[in-house]
């Protein structure tokens, strides 16, 4: 495995593996890799013969106030675990690689940032995107792969994909879960016992919206009100939001039928925690679906 931190390192590199017939497959992660990133890993390298991975804390996707300086970081142990996976190049640019001079043009998302997480963090799609483009024009993957935690993102980048003629085949892997439910994610670091503990509120709360939905309730102010309910009643857990939207629009509904996300956003301690649940709703048949 290699570790480069130029552009023209990693074009270099991937256009030896296409001259070699291999195609090439793509994982983007901000670091601090727990096993939901690799599980991740694990899809690029079926679907491709030369793995890159890029760490890099995007700093045009954190807004005002956030944790960008804090965000944890450990590049030493993240080698390690993506050697141990066989992952061919790791591209660890420093922030003056990616962005020389303050970028110009930036990304405006119709719709599908109207919810969610879109309102609560002004310029974080956006941000997300910019960073994204870039990555695909260093990297030019044949498939590239990201989490179902993330669904919106997920989405809203096979949107550009789609809108812009990116040649990239976007798959998304499952949401990793800790044994008692919790999704991993790197922000889980922040927690103390206490609040790791309180955190499993976000899968229960979830399941609890999928058995009233199992068991006829087709009402989403109802199935919200559950969930609220639950949250609420957790100690030191603080609602950002809970909301059951469509998969085209990512618009909330009324009643609850065909492909639907049940996704939230909760403040545990200093940490902000998002998580969701895809559902199918046909008739009496309710199927998750765990990778859009």
């Amino acid at each position: 495995m290699e570790v480069v931190r130029t552009i023209s390192d990693v074009r270099q590199r991937v256009s030896a593996a296409r001259r070699e017939g291999k195609r090439v497959g793509f994982v983007p992660t901000m670091g601090y890799l727990h096993e939901g990133h690799l599980s991740l890993v694990d899809l690029c390298r079926e679907r491709a013969e030369y793995c890159v991975v890029s760490i890099f804390v995007n700093p045009t996707q954190f807004g005002p106030g956030e944790d960008y300086e804090r965000y944890p970081r450990d590049p030493e142990r993240d080698r390690r675990l993506l050697e141990e996976r066989g992952v061919d190049l790791v591209f660890a640019p420093e922030v003056g690689e990616m962005y020389p001079e303050e970028p110009l043009v930036r990304f405006r998302i119709e719709k599908l940032a109207d919810h969610l997480c879109g309102p609560r963090r002004t310029g974080h799609f956006p941000g997300v995107l910019l960073v994204v483009a870039k990555l695909f024009h260093i990297v030019q993957p044949d498939v590239a792969v990201f989490g179902q935690k993330d669904f919106q993102q997920l989405l809203i980048i096979r949107r550009m994909v789609r809108d812009l003629n990116f040649p990239v085949e976007i798959v998304a892997g499952p949401t990793v879960r800790e044994p008692d439910g919790l999704a991993m994610s790197s922000r889980n670091a922040y927690l103390s016992p206490e609040e790791r503990a309180r955190a499993t509120v976000l899968y229960r709360s979830l399941q609890r919206a999928k058995a009233l939905i199992e068991g006829g309730e087709r009402s989403a102010r109802s199935v919200i009100g559950a969930m609220r309910a639950m949250i609420e009643g957790t100690p030191g857990v603080h609602i950002d939001y809970i909301e059951i939207v469509d998969l085209e629009e990512l618009r909330p509904v009324e009643r609850l039928e065909g492909r639907v996300a049940i996704a939230l956003a909760v403040y545990v301690g200093p940490a902000r925690l998002i998580d969701n649940l895809v559902l199918e709703i046909r008739g009496d048949d309710v199927r998750e679906i765990p990778a859009l």
